[in-house]
Protein backbone atom coordinates (compact mmCIF):
# COMPACT_ATOMS: atom_id res chain seq x y z
CA UNK A 1 0.00 0.00 0.00
CA UNK A 2 1.43 3.07 -0.68
CA UNK A 3 1.74 5.35 2.22
CA UNK A 4 -1.29 7.94 2.27
CA UNK A 5 -3.80 5.97 0.21
CA UNK A 6 -6.86 6.00 0.85
CA UNK A 7 -8.23 2.52 1.80
CA UNK A 8 -12.30 1.70 1.53
CA UNK A 9 -12.94 -1.06 4.29
CA UNK A 10 -16.47 -1.81 5.22
CA UNK A 11 -17.06 -5.44 6.92
CA UNK A 12 -19.90 -6.79 8.78
CA UNK A 13 -17.71 -8.28 11.57
CA UNK A 14 -15.87 -5.36 13.82
CA UNK A 15 -13.20 -7.63 15.05
CA UNK A 16 -12.24 -8.21 11.01
CA UNK A 17 -12.92 -4.28 10.50
CA UNK A 18 -10.46 -3.46 13.22
CA UNK A 19 -7.81 -5.90 12.03
CA UNK A 20 -8.12 -4.26 8.86
CA UNK A 21 -7.49 -0.84 10.39
CA UNK A 22 -4.33 -1.49 12.02
CA UNK A 23 -3.14 -3.46 9.05
CA UNK A 24 -3.68 -0.89 6.75
CA UNK A 25 -2.27 1.87 9.13
CA UNK A 26 0.90 -0.04 9.42
CA UNK A 27 1.41 -0.13 6.24
CA UNK A 28 1.58 3.98 6.04
CA UNK A 29 -1.91 4.35 4.45
CA UNK A 30 -5.55 5.73 5.46
CA UNK A 31 -8.28 3.44 6.86
CA UNK A 32 -11.26 4.65 5.31
CA UNK A 33 -14.08 2.18 6.82
CA UNK A 34 -17.55 2.24 6.04
CA UNK A 35 -20.83 1.30 7.46
CA UNK A 36 -22.09 -2.00 6.08
CA UNK A 37 -25.72 -0.23 6.52
CA UNK A 38 -25.65 2.14 3.37
CA UNK A 39 -26.64 1.28 -0.09
CA UNK A 40 -24.39 -0.05 -2.34
CA UNK A 41 -24.92 3.57 -4.50
CA UNK A 42 -23.63 5.31 -1.54
CA UNK A 43 -21.08 3.00 -0.43
CA UNK A 44 -19.43 3.24 -4.55
CA UNK A 45 -19.49 7.42 -4.10
CA UNK A 46 -16.99 6.61 -1.06
CA UNK A 47 -15.28 4.29 -2.67
CA UNK A 48 -15.17 5.90 -6.03
CA UNK A 49 -14.12 8.84 -4.30
CA UNK A 50 -11.15 7.34 -2.36
CA UNK A 51 -9.35 5.68 -5.52
CA UNK A 52 -9.74 8.82 -7.20
CA UNK A 53 -7.68 10.40 -4.14
CA UNK A 54 -4.14 11.47 -4.41
CA UNK A 55 -2.22 9.53 -1.62
CA UNK A 56 -0.75 11.85 0.82
CA UNK A 57 1.58 10.77 3.29
CA UNK A 58 1.02 13.78 5.85
CA UNK A 59 -2.48 11.71 6.29
CA UNK A 60 -3.32 8.90 8.68
CA UNK A 61 -6.77 8.93 9.23
CA UNK A 62 -9.96 9.52 7.37
CA UNK A 63 -13.76 9.28 8.53
CA UNK A 64 -16.74 10.11 6.47
CA UNK A 65 -19.62 12.05 8.16
CA UNK A 66 -22.98 13.30 6.84
CA UNK A 67 -22.74 16.51 9.08
CA UNK A 68 -26.50 17.84 9.93
CA UNK A 69 -27.59 17.93 6.17
CA UNK A 70 -27.05 14.62 5.69
CA UNK A 71 -24.38 15.24 3.12
CA UNK A 72 -21.47 12.62 3.11
CA UNK A 73 -17.94 14.14 3.23
CA UNK A 74 -14.73 12.57 4.14
CA UNK A 75 -12.66 14.15 6.87
CA UNK A 76 -8.99 13.57 6.79
CA UNK A 77 -6.29 14.41 9.59
CA UNK A 78 -2.63 13.55 10.67
CA UNK A 79 -1.63 11.20 12.90
CA UNK A 80 -0.43 13.60 15.19
CA UNK A 81 -4.05 15.40 15.48
CA UNK A 82 -5.24 12.75 17.55
CA UNK A 83 -1.91 11.49 19.00
CA UNK A 84 -1.26 15.00 20.68
CA UNK A 85 -4.67 14.62 22.38
CA UNK A 86 -3.85 11.14 23.88
CA UNK A 87 -2.30 12.11 27.28
CA UNK A 88 -5.27 14.48 27.49
CA UNK A 89 -7.73 11.93 27.03
CA UNK A 90 -6.12 8.94 29.15
CA UNK A 91 -6.08 12.07 32.40
CA UNK A 92 -10.07 12.72 31.35
CA UNK A 93 -10.30 8.78 31.59
CA UNK A 94 -8.01 8.23 34.32
CA UNK A 95 -6.95 5.09 32.26
CA UNK A 96 -3.89 3.43 30.83
CA UNK A 97 -2.64 0.35 28.84
CA UNK A 98 -3.88 -1.69 32.00
CA UNK A 99 -7.66 -0.60 31.15
CA UNK A 100 -10.08 -1.60 28.46
CA UNK A 101 -12.25 0.83 27.36
CA UNK A 102 -16.27 -0.65 25.76
CA UNK A 103 -16.69 0.99 22.27
CA UNK A 104 -20.18 0.21 22.03
CA UNK A 105 -20.00 2.26 18.42
CA UNK A 106 -19.09 0.87 15.44
CA UNK A 107 -15.42 1.57 13.51
CA UNK A 108 -17.40 3.94 10.84
CA UNK A 109 -17.63 6.26 13.90
CA UNK A 110 -14.75 8.56 13.98
CA UNK A 111 -15.17 8.59 18.31
CA UNK A 112 -14.14 4.58 17.89
CA UNK A 113 -11.30 5.39 15.53
CA UNK A 114 -9.96 7.81 17.67
CA UNK A 115 -10.03 5.08 20.57
CA UNK A 116 -8.51 2.41 18.30
CA UNK A 117 -5.77 4.36 17.80
CA UNK A 118 -5.05 5.31 21.12
CA UNK A 119 -5.18 1.75 22.14
CA UNK A 120 -2.47 1.03 19.49
CA UNK A 121 -0.70 4.22 21.09
CA UNK A 122 -0.63 2.71 24.50
CA UNK A 123 -3.89 3.60 25.64
CA UNK A 124 -6.82 1.07 27.10
CA UNK A 125 -7.18 -1.91 25.42
CA UNK A 126 -10.64 -1.27 22.99
CA UNK A 127 -13.00 -3.62 23.73
CA UNK A 128 -16.02 -3.98 20.46
CA UNK A 129 -19.07 -5.72 20.33
CA UNK A 130 -18.77 -8.98 18.18
CA UNK A 131 -22.13 -8.28 16.44
CA UNK A 132 -24.37 -5.49 15.85
CA UNK A 133 -26.49 -5.96 19.20
CA UNK A 134 -24.95 -4.71 21.65
CA UNK A 135 -24.57 -7.43 24.82
CA UNK A 136 -23.09 -7.29 28.21
CA UNK A 137 -20.99 -9.90 28.07
CA UNK A 138 -18.83 -8.25 24.89
CA UNK A 139 -17.97 -5.59 27.80
CA UNK A 140 -17.63 -7.71 30.77
CA UNK A 141 -14.16 -6.52 31.11
CA UNK A 142 -14.44 -2.83 30.52
CA UNK A 143 -13.06 -0.58 32.96
CA UNK A 144 -13.82 2.74 30.82
CA UNK A 145 -16.18 3.76 28.53
CA UNK A 146 -16.22 5.95 24.92
CA UNK A 147 -19.54 6.65 23.31
CA UNK A 148 -22.62 8.65 23.09
CA UNK A 149 -25.21 9.08 25.78
CA UNK A 150 -27.50 6.55 23.77
CA UNK A 151 -25.10 4.22 23.74
CA UNK A 152 -24.20 4.46 27.69
CA UNK A 153 -27.77 3.98 28.52
CA UNK A 154 -27.76 0.84 26.54
CA UNK A 155 -24.98 -0.71 28.39
CA UNK A 156 -26.56 0.06 31.36
CA UNK A 157 -29.69 -1.49 30.59
CA UNK A 158 -27.76 -4.72 29.29
CA UNK A 159 -26.00 -4.67 32.41
CA UNK A 160 -23.28 -2.54 33.66
CA UNK A 161 -19.71 -4.08 33.77
CA UNK A 162 -18.81 -4.69 37.00
CA UNK A 163 -15.55 -2.97 36.49
CA UNK A 164 -16.81 0.42 35.06
CA UNK A 165 -15.59 2.99 36.89
CA UNK A 166 -15.17 6.24 34.05
CA UNK A 167 -17.26 7.27 31.03
CA UNK A 168 -16.59 9.25 28.72
CA UNK A 169 -19.71 10.37 26.55
CA UNK A 170 -19.64 12.74 23.40
CA UNK A 171 -21.63 13.02 20.32
CA UNK A 172 -24.87 14.27 21.56
CA UNK A 173 -26.32 16.14 24.40
CA UNK A 174 -26.22 14.28 28.13
CA UNK A 175 -29.44 14.72 30.02
CA UNK A 176 -28.93 14.81 33.22
CA UNK A 177 -31.09 12.07 34.62
CA UNK A 178 -28.36 9.77 32.62
CA UNK A 179 -25.63 11.27 33.89
CA UNK A 180 -27.18 11.18 37.57
CA UNK A 181 -28.34 7.38 37.07
CA UNK A 182 -24.62 6.63 35.91
CA UNK A 183 -22.83 8.54 38.88
CA UNK A 184 -25.69 6.60 41.36
CA UNK A 185 -23.74 3.41 39.96
CA UNK A 186 -20.47 4.59 41.17
CA UNK A 187 -18.99 5.52 37.53
CA UNK A 188 -17.05 8.81 37.20
CA UNK A 189 -18.90 10.85 33.80
CA UNK A 190 -17.23 12.97 31.87
CA UNK A 191 -19.03 14.57 28.81
CA UNK A 192 -17.65 16.50 25.99
CA UNK A 193 -17.96 18.52 22.78
CA UNK A 194 -16.11 17.86 19.56
CA UNK A 195 -16.89 16.70 16.39
CA UNK A 196 -14.99 14.45 13.27
CA UNK A 197 -13.57 18.00 12.05
CA UNK A 198 -12.02 19.46 15.38
CA UNK A 199 -11.94 16.12 17.57
CA UNK A 200 -11.96 17.07 21.47
CA UNK A 201 -13.11 20.35 21.89
CA UNK A 202 -14.48 20.99 25.87
CA UNK A 203 -15.25 18.70 28.59
CA UNK A 204 -17.76 18.80 31.38
CA UNK A 205 -16.87 17.22 34.48
CA UNK A 206 -20.14 18.30 36.05
CA UNK A 207 -20.15 21.80 35.79
CA UNK A 208 -20.34 22.92 32.30
CA UNK A 209 -17.81 22.89 29.41
CA UNK A 210 -14.72 23.85 29.22
CA UNK A 211 -11.92 23.98 26.61
CA UNK A 212 -9.46 21.56 27.05
CA UNK A 213 -6.07 21.91 27.22
CA UNK A 214 -4.38 23.41 24.14
CA UNK A 215 -7.85 24.34 22.85
CA UNK A 216 -8.75 27.94 22.26
CA UNK A 217 -12.43 29.15 22.06
CA UNK A 218 -14.49 32.05 20.26
CA UNK A 219 -17.50 33.06 19.33
CA UNK A 220 -18.06 35.12 16.17
CA UNK A 221 -21.13 36.24 14.98
CA UNK A 222 -22.81 33.79 17.26
CA UNK A 223 -20.30 31.06 15.74
CA UNK A 224 -18.11 28.95 17.55
CA UNK A 225 -14.82 29.09 15.81
CA UNK A 226 -11.97 27.09 17.50
CA UNK A 227 -8.12 27.07 17.69
CA UNK A 228 -6.90 23.70 18.05
CA UNK A 229 -3.97 20.96 17.49
CA UNK A 230 -6.12 18.37 17.31
CA UNK A 231 -8.26 19.75 14.39
CA UNK A 232 -8.46 17.58 10.80
CA UNK A 233 -6.14 18.85 8.10
CA UNK A 234 -9.08 19.18 5.14
CA UNK A 235 -11.85 17.75 3.53
CA UNK A 236 -11.10 15.40 0.38
CA UNK A 237 -12.79 17.35 -1.58
CA UNK A 238 -11.65 21.30 -0.49
CA UNK A 239 -10.37 22.77 2.85
CA UNK A 240 -12.61 23.33 6.53
CA UNK A 241 -14.32 26.75 6.57
CA UNK A 242 -11.83 28.82 8.45
CA UNK A 243 -10.81 32.34 9.58
CA UNK A 244 -6.85 32.51 9.88
CA UNK A 245 -6.24 29.91 12.41
CA UNK A 246 -9.70 29.47 13.24
CA UNK A 247 -12.50 26.86 12.32
CA UNK A 248 -15.50 27.64 12.09
CA UNK A 249 -17.98 24.75 14.08
CA UNK A 250 -20.69 25.12 12.71
CA UNK A 251 -22.27 25.33 15.80
CA UNK A 252 -24.04 28.27 17.46
CA UNK A 253 -22.92 29.25 21.16
CA UNK A 254 -22.23 31.40 24.01
CA UNK A 255 -18.68 31.70 26.16
CA UNK A 256 -19.44 32.87 29.90
CA UNK A 257 -16.63 32.62 32.35
CA UNK A 258 -14.68 30.42 30.54
CA UNK A 259 -18.03 27.97 30.07
CA UNK A 260 -19.46 27.30 26.89
CA UNK A 261 -22.68 26.58 26.26
CA UNK A 262 -23.50 24.92 22.99
CA UNK A 263 -27.18 26.41 21.70
CA UNK A 264 -27.47 23.91 17.94
CA UNK A 265 -26.32 24.15 14.44
CA UNK A 266 -25.89 27.03 12.32
CA UNK A 267 -28.08 25.48 9.62
CA UNK A 268 -30.44 23.81 12.12
CA UNK A 269 -32.28 26.10 13.14
CA UNK A 270 -36.28 25.81 12.10
CA UNK A 271 -37.90 29.19 11.11
CA UNK A 272 -42.02 29.39 12.20
CA UNK A 273 -43.95 32.40 12.22
CA UNK A 274 -41.28 34.55 12.41
CA UNK A 275 -39.67 33.05 15.30
CA UNK A 276 -36.47 31.02 15.55
CA UNK A 277 -36.78 27.54 16.95
CA UNK A 278 -33.40 25.19 18.00
CA UNK A 279 -33.87 22.33 17.94
CA UNK A 280 -31.36 21.14 20.76
CA UNK A 281 -33.01 23.71 22.79
CA UNK A 282 -36.67 22.21 22.66
CA UNK A 283 -34.90 18.45 22.73
CA UNK A 284 -33.82 19.12 25.76
CA UNK A 285 -37.22 20.25 27.32
CA UNK A 286 -38.59 16.96 25.73
CA UNK A 287 -36.51 14.69 27.28
CA UNK A 288 -37.58 15.99 30.98
CA UNK A 289 -41.37 15.03 29.99
CA UNK A 290 -43.30 11.73 31.44
CA UNK A 291 -42.70 8.75 29.21
CA UNK A 292 -39.72 10.32 26.79
CA UNK A 293 -36.29 8.43 26.53
CA UNK A 294 -35.35 10.39 24.00
CA UNK A 295 -36.29 13.23 21.10
CA UNK A 296 -36.02 15.21 18.31
CA UNK A 297 -37.60 18.13 16.57
CA UNK A 298 -37.83 18.66 12.92
CA UNK A 299 -39.59 21.33 10.68
CA UNK A 300 -42.28 19.85 8.77
CA UNK A 301 -43.24 22.51 5.21
CA UNK A 302 -46.03 24.57 5.76
CA UNK A 303 -47.45 27.13 3.61
CA UNK A 304 -48.72 30.01 6.37
CA UNK A 305 -46.16 29.61 8.83
CA UNK A 306 -42.80 28.26 6.79
CA UNK A 307 -42.49 25.27 8.97
CA UNK A 308 -44.72 24.03 11.77
CA UNK A 309 -42.69 22.14 14.26
CA UNK A 310 -43.40 18.43 14.94
CA UNK A 311 -41.87 16.44 17.64
CA UNK A 312 -40.50 12.87 17.27
CA UNK A 313 -40.87 10.90 20.75
CA UNK A 314 -38.99 7.52 21.28
CA UNK A 315 -40.74 6.31 24.31
CA UNK A 316 -39.45 4.80 27.68
CA UNK A 317 -40.36 1.14 27.46
CA UNK A 318 -41.42 1.25 31.05
CA UNK A 319 -43.99 4.65 30.77
CA UNK A 320 -45.90 4.97 27.66
CA UNK A 321 -46.31 9.02 26.80
CA UNK A 322 -50.17 10.04 26.86
CA UNK A 323 -50.28 12.86 23.91
CA UNK A 324 -52.29 14.73 26.54
CA UNK A 325 -49.83 14.99 29.10
CA UNK A 326 -47.08 15.70 26.39
CA UNK A 327 -49.03 18.82 25.34
CA UNK A 328 -49.91 19.80 28.71
CA UNK A 329 -45.75 19.39 29.75
CA UNK A 330 -44.98 20.78 26.87
CA UNK A 331 -47.18 23.77 27.45
CA UNK A 332 -45.66 24.71 30.84
CA UNK A 333 -42.04 24.22 29.71
CA UNK A 334 -41.97 25.65 26.13
CA UNK A 335 -42.84 28.95 24.89
CA UNK A 336 -45.57 29.14 22.29
CA UNK A 337 -43.81 29.15 19.46
CA UNK A 338 -41.51 26.51 20.30
CA UNK A 339 -44.22 23.94 20.82
CA UNK A 340 -44.60 21.07 18.74
CA UNK A 341 -47.85 21.05 17.04
CA UNK A 342 -47.47 17.35 15.72
CA UNK A 343 -46.35 14.38 17.52
CA UNK A 344 -44.80 11.14 16.75
CA UNK A 345 -43.83 7.95 18.02
CA UNK A 346 -40.82 4.84 17.56
CA UNK A 347 -37.82 4.27 18.29
CA UNK A 348 -35.09 6.73 17.19
CA UNK A 349 -32.71 5.63 13.77
CA UNK A 350 -29.22 6.53 14.99
CA UNK A 351 -26.37 7.31 12.97
CA UNK A 352 -23.06 4.95 13.07
CA UNK A 353 -21.75 7.86 16.38
CA UNK A 354 -25.04 6.93 18.12
CA UNK A 355 -26.65 10.94 17.45
CA UNK A 356 -30.49 11.08 15.76
CA UNK A 357 -30.28 10.94 12.39
CA UNK A 358 -32.12 14.00 11.52
CA UNK A 359 -32.09 14.39 8.39
CA UNK A 360 -33.87 10.62 7.54
CA UNK A 361 -36.27 11.35 10.41
CA UNK A 362 -37.57 14.57 8.53
CA UNK A 363 -37.77 12.83 5.07
CA UNK A 364 -39.39 9.75 6.83
CA UNK A 365 -42.02 11.75 8.52
CA UNK A 366 -42.97 14.03 5.65
CA UNK A 367 -42.83 10.65 3.56
CA UNK A 368 -46.16 9.34 6.04
CA UNK A 369 -43.74 6.65 7.69
CA UNK A 370 -44.22 7.23 11.38
CA UNK A 371 -47.24 6.55 13.38
CA UNK A 372 -48.53 10.16 15.12
CA UNK A 373 -49.75 10.67 18.59
CA UNK A 374 -53.37 11.69 19.08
Amino acid sequence: MRPGRLVPIREDAPGLVVERILAVRAAGAVPLVGDPRWSAAHWQSVVDAAEAATPDPDIAWAAVTSGSSGTPRIVLRTAASWSDSFPVIAGLLGAGPDDAVALPAPPVSSLTQFSLAHAADGGPRALLPRGRALVAVDFADATCFHGTPHALRALLDAGAPPRLRAALVGGSHLDPALRARVEAAGVRVVSYYGAAELSFVAADHGEGLTPLPGVEAEIRGGELFVRSPFAAARYLDGPLRRQGDWIASGDRAELQGGRLRLLGRVDDAILSASATIVPEEVEAQLRTLPGVRDAAVIGLPHRRLGALIAAVIEPDPALSPVIAELRAAAALALAPAHRPRRWYTGVLPRTAAGKPARARIAREVAAGEWPRLG
